[in-house]
């Protein structure tokens, strides 16, 4: 293992690169509570969700379930790998589930540090090339602004189908253009050890250097950009990256295994009797679409190519939003019994009685509502026998109010959920709380915490 950070010189560009996020709004001192520390930004920042739960929490847990290399520790709503790369940082054992393609893709990567980070920043430098000069014979200069009218340009565009997936707006077409000729370079070199790496590199500088999103409690577009320095931004990613591999200390760290899986059905990819400890963020009961968070990426590297396997994604996913909701779905059965949350549930329809909501996804908030909470129960009972006897467990969770202002106590209802399934409730912490900008209410995020006694 390399000793020292490399060095890596990028292209001389006065074509500044300038990240374009624009973070959640939040009371100041709840809104750091969720970010994420400079000295924490070492491998997760190689691509994670803007709202993700920081390391920190997760160190928290490890510290206080006194975890170390006798234990695993599971993540089944693992996302980009936060508790992974904690766990393997701590020298813990770690297993991973996440069912939407992308951030999989990344938590894999993120917890693959095997990769020479010399060849990984060098094969790059060397592909950087070719694109440039492949450009350069376009007309196009990646170093400088285009000048000239873009629609005398012969550009590349996604198939019709691939298209009509992403945010309208959501990239520029010179950039795009820009990408899909370094991803066909990149492609060449699939077999290559560093290709997953360079292309999440290629994934993160799309979402904060190229492309026009911007990121606040939900996805959307900010301000158009026509031209965008591509492959630098790359570049820097990769020489992230490459850096981070190259920093990190000799020594074996822990194995981490990660599944494509649906967190509903984790029986059929665990051992029974194997997992020592849970820390992990499931989705919460609202109508943010965690694939939308993810679909410019996932769609121009490939993850995602039509709207079929979009919906077969999004069925291996916890029902939290009405665009997710399916005919065949019968995870409420789960809380058919649960008084709680069946009078939440018709609450939330009877407001949308009384308001006069008649659009097919208002219709919908009382069932996604049952089926969401029916979904982790499934998930809870399901976990039950993989679980060793004294496993403990930590549910980051936020209240929610979206559906027509009605209250949905997520953490106090998981708990009561988990108790009906013989775990025992230890506590319930309180870890921020934010305003909640559409409903303007002041919401809770806690971490319900666990403890599994054994099957009696």
């Amino acid at each position: 293992m390399i000793a020292k950070p490399l060095q890596l010189q990028l292209p001389c560009r006065p074509f500044i690169v300038t990240p374009n996020i624009e973070k959640a709004s939040d009371d100041g001192m709840q809104h750091q509570k969720n970010k994420i520390n400079p000295r924490d930004r070492a491998i997760h920042d190689w691509y994670r969700f803007v709202l993700s739960f920081p390391p920190h929490l997760v160190r928290k847990y490890i510290q206080e379930f006194q975890l170390d290399n006798r234990h695993t520790l599971l993540d089944p709503f693992c996302g980009t790998g936060t508790t992974l790369v904690e766990a393997k940082f701590n020298m813990i054992r770690a297993i991973g589930l996440e069912a939407n393609p992308f951030p999989y893709f990344a938590s894999t990567v993120k917890t693959d540090w095997t990769i020479d980070p010399e060849a990984l920043a060098s094969q790059s430098h060397r592909i950087a090339d070719k694109v440039m000069n492949q450009l350069l014979a376009q007309g196009i200069n990646d170093n400088r602004p285009y000048t000239g009218k873009i629609h005398d340009l012969s550009l590349r565009n996604l198939n019709p189908e691939a298209a009509s997936l992403i945010i309208k707006n959501s990239i520029s077409p010179l950039p795009l253009h820009k990408v899909l000729v370094l991803l066909e370079c990149l492609e060449k070199h699939k077999n290559e050890p560093y290709y997953r790496h360079a292309l999440l590199g290629l994934a993160n500088a799309l979402l904060y250097a190229i492309s026009n999103l911007r990121f606040g409690p939900e996805v959307g577009v900010g301000k158009e950009k026509d031209d965008v320095a591509v492959i630098p931004s790359w570049l820097l990613e990769v020489n992230k990256i490459a850096e981070d591999i190259s920093s990190l200390n000799a020594k074996d760290y822990a194995q981490t295994q990660v599944y494509f899986a649906d967190a509903r059905r984790i029986a059929d990819v665990i051992e029974p009797n194997s997992i020592d400890a849970v820390i992990t963020s499931p989705p919460y009961p609202n109508e943010k679409d965690y694939t939308r968070t993810t679909r410019l990426e996932s769609v121009i590297l490939g993850f995602i190519r039509n709207k079929n396997e979009l919906r077969g994604f999004k069925k291996g996913l916890i029902r939290s939003n009405t665009r997710g909701i399916y005919t065949a779905d019968d995870d409420d059965q789960w809380v058919a019994q649960h008084a709680e949350i069946q009078r939440v549930a018709e609450q939330i329809e009877q407001r949308r009685l009384e308001l006069g909501k008649t659009s097919g996804f208002e219709k919908l908030y009382q069932k996604v509502t049952r089926l969401y909470f029916g979904g982790m129960a499934l998930h809870l009972a399901q976990l039950r026998p993989l679980l060793r006897p004294g496993a403990q467990l930590a549910y980051v969770v936020g209240d929610q109010a979206s559906y027509l202002r009605v209250m949905i106590r997520t953490g106090q209802l998981l708990a009561d959920i988990a108790t009906h399934l013989g775990y025992e409730l230890m506590r319930i912490d309180l870890f921020r709380t934010r305003f909640a900008t559409a409903t303007r209410v002041e919401l809770r995020e806690e971490v319900v915490l666990l403890r599994w006694p054994g099957q009696k």
